[in-house]
């Protein structure tokens, strides 16, 4: 469903991303490793047409995703508080994500009761704006609002962070669901190596902006995994 060809970017003379070709099939759980400036967010933000790639191209069912609109009515995402509009309340936020993707009033009504037990009682009918919640619950909130509406392709950076241990179990477990199901490619980036092999079924090291490892996950992955960044 994503294929990266030829892609690099360059920021202050210094080429931050530098991948030759990467495909990411459909239903697949890919995950994406690596320190601080290895090229992460870059990435998904090639993806998702956020910024301009200096060369070479990312397609999304085929088709390059610089300057066309399809791919965004079935992929979802959540990099950071910037994809939130903070001065409305949670449910003016969902509200407006359903109108956008043309959901109905039941499909709202699906939505919350699907999310309950993730938002723990912390979100709805707070009566307050999303730049009032804590860094947490801004983090459900984006993360809940990019699998409203059921896209087949769904981008999470970090999606982890800022998350009490319980929201973090839940979350694994609700991944863990939809990669089960195949029907949903997730990519999804994370500094924690536990909870990455937990969901991923695919990772990716990326250092410096290249591919140093790409392997599936087994067994022995997350000890690998530790075994590189503890060199």
């Amino acid at each position: 469903m994503i294929e990266a060809i030829n892609l690099t970017k360059v920021y202050s003379g210094t080429k931050v991303l530098d991948i030759k070709d990467l495909k990411i099939g459909k239903g697949e759980a890919f995950g994406l490793v690596g320190n601080n400036g290895a090229g992460k967010t870059t990435f998904f933000r090639l993806i998702l047409d956020l910024i301009k790639a200096d060369t070479g191209m990312v397609l999304s069912n085929g088709k390059n995703v610089k300057g066309l609109n399809d791919w965004k009515y079935y992929t979802g995402s959540h990099l950071d508080d910037g994809f939130l509009i903070d001065f409305l309340s949670p449910e003016e936020y969902f509200e407006f994500v359903a109108d956008v993707h043309k959901l109905s009033k039941g499909d709202l009504e699906e939505f919350y009761i699907n999310f309950k037990d993730f938002f723990n009682n912390e979100i709805l009918d707070k009566k307050k704006y999303i730049r009032d919640f804590s860094s947490g619950n801004k983090q459900k909130i984006g993360i809940a609002a990019a699998l409203m509406a059921k896209p087949e392709i769904v981008i999470l950076d970090e999606p982890f962070n800022s998350l009490d241990p319980t929201t973090q179990i839940r979350l694994k477990n609700l991944l863990n669901k939809l990669k089960e199901e195949k029907q949903l490619s997730m990519l999804i980036s994370s500094h924690d190596l536990n909870h990455i092999t937990e969901v991923c079924n695919r990772i990716v090291i990326l250092e410096k902006g290249k591919i140093v490892q790409d392997k599936p996950t087994n067994e022995n992955t997350l000890k690998e995994l530790t075994e590189y960044f503890a060199v």
